[in-house]
């Protein structure tokens, strides 16, 4: 009886579970300026090391956090076969409400045991100077013919932290990514040069306005595709998107600040946007100044993702070396609050992929460099990691809340039969004592 009690209850709290997940809100952000850098909650913990003899390993496909202090040098580990193309990220987070000056910044790189420079990449304020998440990636690249950095062996990841006298002495926090490259289908039949020619031409902005609330960090980052985008964001936040592009398709980005009527004071750089590519590694920037008026600030032109891309000596080119999410991030700058309020202002993003999308050049899965139906999808809805994640629960649960639910109703009905035909027969005589006779209805719960 207790069993069959403990089964109900467990359908039902089941059920109910379902439910509770099924009222989870799709955006679940802050929207008051408020929250803080999201960190990957997955992320391990790790001591960057000033010498390289007591690095710790990055194990591929992981996430990291750390620190690093002014004037900082740390390392940590890698070990590399002789084939795999391998992606280290860095995100600075400064702390929030500090200072930060023009210059500050970090540089990582990946380097094979004799300090050879296998690559690097770097991440600064410029003349935005205000505190803000910066990331920056480092590569090693296996390369057909050379010797540099190719062998299979312990390789050193190093950064390097350099703020001004005048900034905040406070340690940076350090997310860390490791990822590695799949491989290739036919690299025989890979081009080997960067394209010279590609539509630089922005295609017409997208109409039709729509809301959805960006996220706080790589992590928690809203789905976009396609469209006018409509948010708010306050002066010292960062707001995080990410949309889906696949190979052959070219991204442009536009961010709009809404007018004020409080004042028309001029702010050089107030606004900061960012894209990122899938490996977090930096792609473009640009900033945007505000008078109270509205105003917007569009990334340049960007060529379509292609393989080949690697091979130009631009950062921004070489960066869109492969598909997958790629990241918007939007900062306002605190100083805005000193003559316009606290209060957050409308911000408005403007996205087109264009172009059909492409065959990608990797043997079987891509992992996170390519796009899924399911990406398409998110982005369609709007959805987070974190959101996907509760979704896939949430169809979980009430599946197994469903299932659990039909089996005791299945269960019910056949207990009920049962007493019936027990309990029916009037032929039946009565046990001794006109008792009824053993194996009637069983008792109430």
């Amino acid at each position: 009886m207790n069993r069959q009690r403990n089964r109900v209850r467990v359908a039902l709290a089941a059920i109910a579970a379902g439910c509770a997940v099924a009222t989870l809100p799709g955006q679940a952000h802050a929207a008051d300026g408020s929250a803080a850098y999201t960190f990957d909650p997955a992320a391990t913990s790790v001591q960057g090391a000033e010498t390289n003899a007591d690095a710790e390993e990055l194990k591929a496909g992981s996430v990291y956090r750390s620190s690093i202090r002014n004037g900082q040098k740390l390392y940590y580990r890698l070990e590399l076969d002789d084939t795999t193309d391998a992606y280290v990220s860095a995100v600075a987070v400064p702390k929030k409400g500090g200072k930060v000056a023009y210059g500050d910044g970090i540089t990582i790189s990946i380097r094979d045991l004799d300090d050879t420079r296998c690559g690097f990449g770097d991440a600064d304020f410029g003349s935005a100077e205000f505190p803000r998440p910066i990331a920056a990636y480092a590569q090693r690249i296996v390369e057909k013919g050379s010797t540099t950095c190719s062998a299979g062996d312990t390789y050193n990841v190093l950064i390097e932290r350099e703020s001004k006298a005048t900034s905040s002495p406070d340690a940076w926090d350090l997310e860390l990514r490791y990822e590695t490259e799949p491989v290739l289908e036919d690299k025989e039949t890979l081009p080997t040069e960067a394209p010279e020619n590609w539509p630089s031409a922005s295609p017409a902005p997208p109409t039709g306005k729509q809301e959805r609330s960006g996220g706080s960090g790589f992590h928690d980052a809203t789905g976009l595709e396609s469209g006018e985008w409509v948010d708010a964001i306050a002066p010292g936040q960062t707001r995080f998107y990410r949309v889906p592009v696949d190979w052959g398709q070219q991204i442009f980005a536009t961010a709009a600040l809404s007018n004020s009527g409080k004042s028309t004071e001029y702010l050089g750089n107030a606004l900061a946007l960012a894209l990122d590519n899938p490996a977090h590694g930096h792609v473009d920037d640009a900033t945007l100044s505000y008078s109270g008026a509205p105003s917007s600030v569009a990334l340049d032109p960007l060529p379509p993702v292609a393989y080949e891309n690697r091979y130009d000596s631009a950062a921004d080119i070489s960066a869109m070396r492969f598909a997958g999410w790629y990241y918007l991030s939007v900062t306002l700058s605190p100083e805005v609050a000193e003559h316009y309020g606290d209060k957050a202002l409308g911000l408005t993003l403007k996205i087109k992929v264009t172009n059909d999308s492409k065959a990608s050049p990797y043997r079987g899965d891509a992992g996170v460099f390519g796009v899924t139906d399911d990406d398409r999808d998110m982005a369609r809805s709007g959805l987070s990691a974190p959101d996907a994640g509760a979704s896939d629960t949430m169809r979980t649960v009430a599946a197994a809340g469903i299932g659990a639910g039909s089996v005791l109703v299945l269960g019910l009905g056949a207990w009920t039969l049962l007493a019936r035909r027990r309990a029916a027969p009037v032929t039946v005589s009565s046990g001794a004592g006109g008792q009824p006779p053993p194996g009637g209805p069983p008792q109430a719960w």
